[in-house]
């Protein structure tokens, strides 16, 4: 459990003056002298949730089917078609062109979310990416698909954890992971849509001229197009600027957000804290625990269908066989998330998810029969993985106080996880299907890393809320109080979140 401590002695700004006598006699008050009423807090909460949540899930949803669709197209043709041989290792190719520009511009595509309104960005970024993924489809080699792989790359490098950053900007620390995890179940949900929707697309084969696997990229690629040019108006803005709100409830939403942060200021980017930030312990402990999650994500997504074909489905009963296993982890990570907010605690949601995780790739080392044994053991990986992901997304921003610091942790953590998929792309290899010693084996040993990383976590944070609750980190009151306020969750008097 966390404590964040307000400044009693700060100023009160005039548009927090607002609010009837009644309500400052009846109702309890923030250190700013904003009434809270707890049925009209609620209310704004709903009021935000309605506002932020729905069209971010959206966007989230189309980027994941877009993003995993070459699985899709891959088990309906689209290396005969393209001339890639069966057992070379194009498919991994057009893989890793996307990841590489997607960890490399992570960091500075989230840079810029600072300078540019989220609805300018996210949907700039949307409509990119929605017209790479259309030009797959009328690829004519594996150079034509890997080149818009990469513009897809790129263009999809900022979006995630700007949509993380512009989420937690809303919420108090302990709201944040319930909704983060609906915006990223938009992911899970994907990978049962996109599997259905290929199926429907797929039956496409032959319009026009065009193969089915091609329908799959031209169809989704539009849709992305179109939903681009309308969420431009409805994607939320900044806090500090929304319109939904009324100006007592704007001034409530800013008020109970500062005292959530306590003494945690939005900071200064400076050179020094720039460093101090890549740097933080906390952070490469959070990014490498993500990269063990996020190797086993990449590998659902890029390898699952395939896995599928060769314990002997059709490529059409492969498709729909994917639901069911998305659908599964949808309803608990939703519950794990609530379970998580309500108890104020992370790390214990975490090792649940880093051990059904683990269950479900000893099931594929061992190679267990029946095939229904396997197919099983796909259901653990991926309900464990997607346990996994959005707790530990959410447990680096939680302990990442706000500002540039938590703009550069969260693009971090993300992008530098995301390189995972590097891995997965090259350990999951043809000639060994379906066996795959080295992808599975490589699957176990990333995730026992996850599981390391997070205990680490654990006690270094347990272990730093001791020595401030002792006073032992008091010496940095006597910094210069510019210094001090740009301290954010090295601030004494700020609490890590376990």
């Amino acid at each position: 459990m966390d404590v964040s401590i307000s400044d009693p002695k700060a100023p009160r700004p005039p548009s927090l003056q607002s609010g009837s006598d009644k309500e400052k006699a009846t109702a309890p008050s923030t250190p700013h002298g904003i009434p809270i009423d707890g049925t009209a807090e609620r209310k704004l909460v709903l009021k935000v949730d309605l506002a932020v949540l729905p069209i971010l899930f959206l966007l989230f949803l189309v980027s994941f089917v877009d993003r995993s669709n070459l699985a899709n197209a891959r088990i309906e043709g689209l290396e005969k078609s393209l001339h890639i041989p069966p057992k070379s290792n194009g498919y991994n190719v057009a893989l890793f062109c996307f990841t590489i520009p997607y960890v490399l511009f992570e960091l500075p595509a989230n840079m810029l979310l600072k300078r540019i309104r989220p609805n300018w960005w996210l949907s700039g970024l949307m409509f990119s990416w929605g017209i790479c993924t259309m030009g797959q489809g009328f690829s004519q080699n594996l150079g034509g698909l890997a080149t818009c792989r990469a513009l897809m790359g790129l263009f999809e490098s900022g979006f995630v954890p700007g949509c993380a950053y512009l989420i937690g900007s809303y919420y108090k620390r302990h709201e944040f992971q319930f909704r983060y995890s609906i915006f990223f179940s938009a992911a899970i949900l994907a990978g049962a849509f996109s599997g259905f929707l290929a199926y429907l697309l797929a039956k496409m084969d032959g319009v026009g001229g065009y193969e089915g696997w091609r329908w799959i990229f031209i169809i989704e690629g539009l849709i992305t197009v179109v939903i681009a040019l309308v969420v431009f108006f409805v994607i939320a803005p900044w806090p500090e600027d929304c319109r939904f709100l009324t100006p007592h409830e704007k001034d409530m939403l800013l008020e109970r957000l500062a005292v959530d942060r306590g003494h945690v200021k939005h900071d200064t980017l400076t050179s020094k804290s720039f460093v101090t930030t890549l740097t933080d312990w906390k952070i490469w402990a959070g990014m490498l625990a993500y990269f063990g999650a996020d190797h086993s994500a990449s590998a659902v997504v890029a390898f699952q269908p395939t896995i599928l074909t060769q314990l002997g489905y059709k490529s059409s009963e492969a498709q729909i066989h994917t639901i069911p296993v998305f659908m599964v982890a949808l309803v608990l990570a939703i519950t794990v998330a609530w379970f998580s907010d309500r108890t104020q605690h992370r790390y214990a949601f975490c090792m649940l998810g880093v051990a059904i995780c683990m269950a479900g790739w000893t099931i594929q080392l061992a190679q267990a029969n029946p095939v229904g044994v396997r197919y099983f053991g796909m259901f653990a990986i991926t309900s464990g993985v997607y346990i996994l992901m959005p707790v530990l997304v959410v447990w680096n921003l939680n302990n990442l106080g706000t500002g540039y610091r938590r703009v550069i942790g969260a693009a971090f953590q993300i992008g530098g996880g995301k390189s995972a998929a590097l891995v997965s792309q090259n350990v999951f290899i043809s000639k060994h299907a379906p066996k795959y010693p080295e992808g599975f084996g490589t699957g176990f040993a990333l995730n026992v890393m996850a599981g390391v990383c997070c205990t680490a976590l654990f006690f270094g944070l347990r272990a730093e809320n001791k020595r401030r609750d002792r006073g032992l980190r008091h010496n940095r009151f006597s910094l210069p109080q510019a210094e001090l306020d740009n301290l954010g969750d090295d601030h004494p008097n700020f609490r890590y979140t376990l």
